[in-house]
């Protein structure tokens, strides 16, 4: 035998019986005797022989797979989706297929134009941060494939979403650091073509608001990076006065800012209080510990799956647009706790 995966031909002309009967033995049928069902299985299992899952699917016009277009792996919040989509997608005989953007549209809309000619049975998205044309996901609508969002959702296009409440997260870790005696406050953003980059701004915005305190265009960077907050934690940290507290919209940018806040001599919390927003494993193992807003990315990533099930199952329109929205938690670590105990 060559290398290449045995067939239901080879095991046909191993036992000098036809293609016909293989089929109809592995698939138990009633007319083959059990001698000759026994023998095309023994010969199946030594062959190591498995199903063409693309032939099947071409027959049932189903493929029995899932696409998954993500931002980045490496984020332990993408890692923590995609452990719920695939126990929402295995409990019910799918595949999943995880193509990464890096953060780019190009890379969005080869992967999406990908997905359809693969044949998948629908596509769970979350947008990178540089896409602000979305004609290749509506595509996969249009080609009869169902769309699901989490995380990161287009407003253009009407399906279902799965998010954590972004202004409500938001809203608390900028209240704690105030609550802690922050009055200078600087916001490291996301891009606000991301929904969640403009929601987790206004969050900021209104908790400053409803304290009394006043939202300084000046305080408000697009940082959401490590390779941003070494561009520009420099020149913050010489701004006189100087902020006494950070709010980033995710954890690896809020460690980097307190990375440097060590590097420039200063003390967190004492000098300066960090909040992040994710709270991957990361958050628990820097120094000082990160008071962060817990993401929910399983159960984000196993009931986007879940809602992707209902349309594939009920058709792309029978279903009116959802949206689950989970509640953040905001978890007090070491970056807030010391000050906040000595108030």
């Amino acid at each position: 035998m060559s290398g290449a995966p045995a067939t239901i031909k080879d095991i046909a002309r191993l036992l000098g019986i036809s293609v016909s009967t293989v089929s109809r033995a592995l698939k138990d049928h009633p007319d083959i005797s059990a001698d000759t069902k026994e023998k095309v299985n023994e010969t199946a299992r030594r062959l190591n022989y498995r199903p063409n899952a693309l032939a099947l699917g071409l027959k049932s016009s189903k493929s029995n797979t899932i696409g998954v277009i993500i931002p980045e792996i490496v984020h332990f919040f993408f890692s923590s989706v995609i452990s719920g989509i695939e126990d929402a997608a295995y409990e019910t005989g799918y595949n999943v297929m995880v193509c990464q953007t890096n953060e780019m549209y190009e890379r969005e809309t080869m992967v999406a134009k990908a997905l359809l000619d693969h044949r998948v049975d629908g596509v769970l998205v979350s947008v990178a941060k540089t896409s602000t044309k979305f004609d290749h996901l509506t595509l996969l609508q249009d080609n009869g494939i169902p769309l699901v969002f989490f995380d990161r959702v287009c407003a253009f296009i009407e399906t279902d979403a799965v998010v954590v409440d972004d202004y409500k997260g938001a809203y608390m870790a900028s209240e704690h650091l105030i609550s802690v005696g922050c009055r200078n406050i600087v916001h490291l953003s996301a891009p606000e073509n991301l929904l969640i980059g403009k929601l987790r701004k206004v969050g900021y915005c209104r908790a400053l608001e409803d304290n009394n305190l006043q939202v300084d265009p000046y305080n408000i960077y697009l940082c959401d990076t490590s390779e941003k907050v070494e561009e520009k934690i420099g020149r913050i940290l010489d701004r006189h006065p100087r902020p006494d507290g950070f709010f980033a919209v995710n954890d690896s940018t809020a460690i980097a800012v307190i990375q440097h806040i060590k590097k420039a001599g200063l003390k967190v919390p004492e000098d300066i209080a960090v909040v992040g927003f994710g709270d991957g494993p990361v958050a628990t193992i820097c120094s000082p510990t990160l008071t962060t807003i817990e993401q929910n990315g399983y159960e984000i990533g196993y009931e986007a799956m879940r809602f992707l099930l209902d349309r594939i199952n009920k058709g792309i329109t029978a279903i009116v647009a959802r949206k689950k929205v989970f509640a953040p938690v905001l978890v007090k670590r070491e970056s807030t706790a010391r000050r906040f105990e000595n108030r």
